[in-house]
This record gives structure tokens, C-alpha cells and sequence, in this order.
């Protein structure tokens, strides 16, 4: 196989993990009534099924993604195709809800590893002058996923059973397998002597989850909860552990003399806070639909799809055109669009057409599509080649944090201007009248747009610490 042809069966190898696990993603959110009724528990106990994973992944794309720096991403992804593929047929058979959840932990420690190594794989398949072509092609899966995720999930539900979602993974897991071991070249072997940092793993876990924890249960259990200022105080503690035990270890899990490289981690800034916006759009806008607009859930579900849409048609364009022009015309334009697309959601009303809320979805997508694609290859380009792993694992990351922190913050914001207006408390907070409800998410959006033209700070300050990089190279 030459060069050529290679390159592109890797995009298919790795393309195929981000969809399998974006589908995974999503495809269990509506079937949650379903496993309640077949395990005879209950929706507390069911929702673990979800958050579990999540939670899993979350904590661990950063630990996976050093594995694959230290050991060979290409065997990390493999060996996180073979245990996604074997945890899901396990979950396909789990006789308990308990068993379920424990698999689905499994199951999520495969993904991490094909969410932490994925696009590092690409950089080294794809040369430099193609990166973002090779990215926003993987921004096309992701978008994929979610548009099938919950369709393929409905149909399986309806006319084969719950356990089809998870068996469904088992041939697309050993296709990727194969697409593996077929189109990415070896790990290279190394003569470097290295540690695998466990102290700072630990720590760096303990951190993540005491904060995605907090944020995940704190509008449940309530902010006041001594539990949520147990998980902050844990954050604290472990996060600064880690970070001084970072500066003393010879062999640090992260090295964080990495975030000295300005266009690394300020995109990486500017990353979390689009996504930390975003978050309001996906929490906020199918309550909108359903509650103010007075729409079915099937309904609702279809005017949804617009967002991913857009965003796998423009990932891609937005990908090869940072090849020809630079990322940073299209990172700028793509946060500005998205704002502009939320301040225009914030207009809705209850006598507001579909279509427009479609169009102003449609456009966010538009907006996202071109900004990651661009921002994603600046971030992986100025990493230090030793460190693609952990690299790819922080952009995870951040659009994990800037999504759960974004849903919290969305729905304090939400809920404090609908009981402001309604003269207080309301449960369920979706009884309120749908003009009150309105009026809450023009003020949650408009918030969201604020957030996501914040980003425009660290975008431009990265862009131009390209232009400076970028003039002595000129000059040579």
C-alpha cells in the first residue's frame, strides 16, 4: 500500500472509532424508559448507564492519551477497539442493571482510548499541509454519529430490544479492527526509557471527577449540598496536587512546560469556552421546543438534527481551506457565526416559526464547523510531536468540561430568570407558562453568546503567536 492510499484508510480507521463511539454516545440517551422497564429499576439507578460512561471517559482520555505517547497509539486504539467491542457485547448480555453500568465502564475505558489517540493518529498519517482536511473530515463523524445515534437507537429500541444497541457494535468494532492493522503503519520503537506517572494519574482522575461530579449532580442534590462542596473541595485539593507533583516528577503525565506555547494553549482556551456555550443550545433549545412550542418528540427531534447537519458539511470545507489559508481567518469567523446564531436564538418566542429556529441551528452548525476543524489542527501543530497523545486527550477534555460545566450553568441561568419572572420557585420548572419559559431562554442565550464571543479573546491572541511563529520561518 503506498503512501497515498494509506493515508486515507487510516482517516476510515479512525473515523470509524469516532463514530462508533459518538454513536454510543447518544444512541443510549433514549433508551433509558426502555431499560427501566426491562430491569424493573428505576430512572435514578438507569441514568448511571449513561453517566457512568461519560464520567469514565472523561477522567481517563488524559491517561490514555500519555499510554499511547509512551507505548504506540496505534496500540492503544487497537487495544481500545478490542475491549469497546467486547465490553459491548457483554453489555448486550448483562442479566442487571448493576452489571450494565460496570460495563458500560468498560466499555467507556475503550473509548477513551480511541477518542485520546484518534486524531493523533491522523497528524502522523496525514502530512503537515493536510492536517486540517484530515480533521475536519473526523469533525464529519462526530457529526454523523449524533444524527445516527438516536435514529438507528429508535429503530433497534422498537423492533429487536435494548440489547441490540450495544451488539450492534460488535461487527463496526471488529471492522475497525481491521482497518487498523491495515492501513496505520507500526508504532515506531523507542530507545527512551520512560515512567508511567501513577501518582499524577490518580491525582490528575481524582480532580476530574470530583469536578464533573459536582457539576453532573449539583442541580440535583442542590448547590448547598455538603456532598457538591465535597466534590469542589476535592477538585481543589487533588487538581493542586497535581499540579505540583507535575513540576517535581521527572516524567510527568502531562508536561505542562507544553501550555508555554501560546497558539497550544490558548486554542485549547478558546476550545472549552465555545463548547462551554454550546452547551446552553443543547440543554435549553429541545425544552424550548417541547415546552414553548408545544411540539412531539419526533418533531423535535428532526428540527434538532439541523445543528449536526450543517456542522458535517462544513467541517470538512472549513478543514481544507485552513490548509490553503491558515486556521486564523476561519476560527474568528466560525466563533463570530455561532454567536450571532445564539443572539438570534434569544429572539424566539412562543408564535416563533420552526423555520427559524431551524435556520438559526442550522447556522450555529455553520459556525462550529468552521472553527473546530482549524482550531483543533493549530492545537495538535503545536504540541510537541512526543506529546500528540496527551494533546488530543486535552482537546477531549475541554469539550467535555466546557459541555458539563455549560449544562449547569445553563440551567441555573434558565431556572433563576423563570422563577424571577413567575414570582418564584415552580416544580417542574417546564409547568411555568411557555412566555415565561421564553423569556428564560432568551436570557440563557444571550448569556451563551456572550461566552462563545469570549473565545473570540483567546482565539486572536493564538492567531497572532502563529503570525510571529510564522515570520522567522518565512525569513529562512
Amino acid at each position: 500500500m503506498n503512501d497515498h492510499s494509506r493515508k486515507w484508510w487510516a482517516l476510515a480507521a479512525v473515523g470509524s472509532g469516532v463514530l462508533l463511539s459518538t454513536i454510543d454516545g447518544s444512541i443510549v440517551n433514549i433508551a433509558l424508559g426502555t431499560l427501566v422497564a426491562a430491569f424493573k429499576s428505576n430512572l435514578n439507578a438507569v441514568e448511571w448507564v449513561m453517566l457512568a460512561y461519560l464520567l469514565t471517559i472523561s477522567c481517563l482520555l488524559l491517561l490514555m492519551g500519555r499510554l499511547g505517547d509512551m507505548f504506540g497509539k496505534r496500540r492503544v486504539y487497537l487495544a481500545g477497539f478490542g475491549v469497546f467491542t467486547l465490553a459491548s457485547a457483554l453489555c448486550g448480555l448483562a442479566p442487571t442493571i448493576g452489571a450494565l453500568i460496570g460495563f458500560r465502564v468498560l466499555q467507556a475505558v475503550g473509548a477513551a482510548m480511541i477518542q485520546a489517540v484518534g486524531p493523533a493518529l491522523l497528524v502522523t498519517a496525514f502530512p503537515a499541509r493536510e492536517r486540517g482536511t484530515a480533521l475536519g473530515a473526523i469533525g464529519s463523524f462526530v457529526a454523523a454519529g449524533i444524527l445516527i445515534g438516536p435514529a438507528l437507537g429508535g429503530v433497534l429500541l422498537r423492533y429487536v430490544g435494548w440489547e441490540a444497541i450495544f451488539f450492534v457494535n460488535v461487527p463496526v468494532g471488529m471492522a475497525g479492527i481491521w482497518l487498523t492493522l491495515r492501513s496505520i503503519a507500526p508504532d515506531r520503537a523507542t530507545t527512551d526509557r520512560q515512567v508511567f506517572d501513577s501518582a499524577g494519574a490518580l491525582l490528575l482522575m481524582a480532580a476530574l471527577l470530583g469536578l464533573l461530579l459536582a457539576l453532573t449532580e449539583g442541580p440535583i442534590w442542590g448547590w448547598n449540598d455538603p456532598r457538591i462542596a465535597g466534590l469542589f473541595a476535592l477538585f481543589g485539593a487533588a487538581g493542586a496536587a497535581f499540579l505540583a507533583w507535575e513540576w517535581r516528577f521527572p516524567h510527568p503525565m502531562i508536561s505542562l512546560r507544553m501550555f508555554r506555547a501560546p497558539a497550544f494553549s490558548l486554542n485549547l482556551l478558546a476550545s472549552f469556552l465555545l463548547f462551554l456555550g454550546l452547551a446552553f443550545n443543547l440543554i435549553l433549545t429541545p425544552l424550548f421546543l417541547q415546552f414553548v412550542l408545544r411540539l412531539d418528540l419526533q418533531t423535535t427531534g428532526l428540527a434538532l438534527m439541523g445543528l449536526p447537519l450543517a456542522l458535517s458539511l462544513s467541517a470538512p470545507i472549513s478543514g481544507r481551506l485552513s490548509d490553503r489559508i491558515g486556521p486564523r481567518v476561519l476560527t474568528l469567523a466560525g466563533l463570530l457565526i455561532a454567536a450571532a446564531s445564539l443572539i438570534g436564538m434569544s429572539f424566539a418566542r412562543v408564535d416563533t416559526p420552526l423555520t427559524y429556529l431551524i435556520g438559526c441551528l442550522l447556522v450555529l452548525g455553520v459556525g462550529v464547523g468552521l472553527f473546530q476543524s482549524p482550531n483543533n489542527s493549530t492545537v495538535l501543530g503545536n504540541a510537541p510531536p512526543e506529546a500528540l497523545g496527551v494533546a488530543s486527550g486535552l482537546l477531549a477534555v475541554m469539550r467535555n468540561l466546557g459541555q458539563t460545566a455549560g449544562v449547569a450553568i445553563a440551567g441555573a441561568v434558565w431556572a433563576s430568570r423563570v422563577f424571577a419572572l413567575h414570582g418564584g420557585p415552580i416544580s417542574p420548572i417546564t409547568a411555568a407558562p411557555p412566555a415565561t419559559l421564553a423569556a428564560g431562554f432568551d436570557l440563557a442565550m444571550r448569556v451563551a453568546a456572550g461566552l462563545v464571543l469570549l473565545a473570540l479573546v483567546p482565539s486572536l491572541a493564538g492567531g497572532r503567536a502563529l503570525t510571529r511563529q510564522a515570520l522567522p520561518a518565512q525569513a529562512d
